[in-house]
């Protein structure tokens, strides 16, 4: 995998080596109508990622009920596993019936089993709690990953999207007691949807975690996917709040500047887009979700792009980032 155009990071303080740009394979499957529903071209990406060199690939055992984990799997079985950086996630139902989520003991570990055996592999790199869960004490939890750590199962563990102050509770827990600490985070975070600068970026670049952004383009609004005067009344954003709430004021100024420089550099906006994220110094590597050939090509342009902090300050002007008051707009 040498000779290419994807450059190297580090993961937060861990000394490992990874490819600026993550590929998550949530697209690949067949669960839901948007996902690819084509394991073959599905592998062609994958492939092709590997080409390119990129070494970090994110799934989750959710992702199709485990059918993106297979994929991704088949896809690496040529690649040199030991420049691999593979990551996956635990937490959300897999059966019915007990124990069929959360983050007990039991099902940590099951999973745990169930993903290598999909995947191929003997370990992880990186197994990752996929939310937080109220239900278990984080001792039992932590408990649990230390277990898949000494017996060499998993090399890293990480967690995604919560609270700063449960993400902290996790990392004093394992100083404490001893457990393993989580090394990275993935929060939602893109030049909209800033809100996690206000909650867990600060905790991140202060106890020197990873961090691996998910949404990077927030659902494809920062890729250029709509317009102000389009019909909204129709398609994705005509039934989904989620999509439908980003067509702020606020938002639209980001994109008209992020259309701007985008046009003056000769590149897209999902190029500028993801540029902007990779500026930002507490980013090691977001995860894109390419569903084409032509999305994965234009992705790693974006390592191309350079901006300015002037550039960047344009696009970040229009937005204040604050953390969402439950009970609030």
């Amino acid at each position: 995998m040498s000779n290419s155009p994807v450059t190297y990071t580090t993961l937060g303080s861990t000394g490992l080596d990874v490819s600026e740009l993550c590929l998550g394979t949530m697209n690949f499957g067949s669960a839901e109508p948007w996902m690819l529903n084509d394991e073959a071209e599905s592998r062609r990406i994958l492939e092709r990622a590997l080409d390119l060199g990129i070494n970090f690939f994110d799934t989750a055992n959710a992702y199709s009920n485990g059918e993106s984990e297979r994929i991704l799997g088949d896809a690496i079985d040529s690649a040199r596993r030991g420049e691999l950086v593979l990551a996956s996630k635990v937490y959300f139902d897999m059966h019915e019936g007990p124990n069929g989520s959360g983050l007990s003991k039991k099902h940590i570990i099951d999973q745990c089993h169930a993903t290598l055996d999909r995947l191929g592999v003997d370990y992880l790199d990186l197994y990752q709690i996929h939310r937080w869960d109220d239900d278990t004490p984080i001792e039992k939890t932590l408990d649990a990953l230390t277990y898949l750590v000494d017996e060499g199962l998993v090399r890293y563990i990480g967690a995604s999207t919560m609270a700063n102050w449960k993400f902290q509770k996790a990392l004093y827990t394992a100083d404490i007691d001893g457990y393993e600490r989580f090394v990275s985070m993935q929060p939602e975070y893109n030049a909209v949807d800033r809100h996690e600068e206000a909650n867990l970026l600060p905790v991140c670049e202060m106890e020197g975690v990873g961090v691996i952004p998910w949404s990077p383009l927030a659902g494809g609004f920062l890729a250029g996917k709509y317009d102000r005067d389009e019909d909204l009344s129709e398609g994705r954003a005509s039934t989904d709040e989620y999509t439908a709430n980003r067509f702020s004021d606020e938002n639209w100024a980001v994109l008209d500047e992020v259309r701007a420089i985008a046009d003056a550099k000769s590149a897209t906006p999902a190029q500028v887009s993801l540029a902007w994220l990779c500026h930002q110094d507490v980013v090691d590597a977001p995860i894109i979700g390419p569903r084409t050939m032509d999305h994965l090509e234009e992705n790693v342009g974006a390592l191309d792009v350079d901006l300015t902090d002037e550039e960047c300050a344009r696009i970040e002007a229009p937005k204040q980032p604050q953390w969402p008051v439950e009970g609030k707009d």
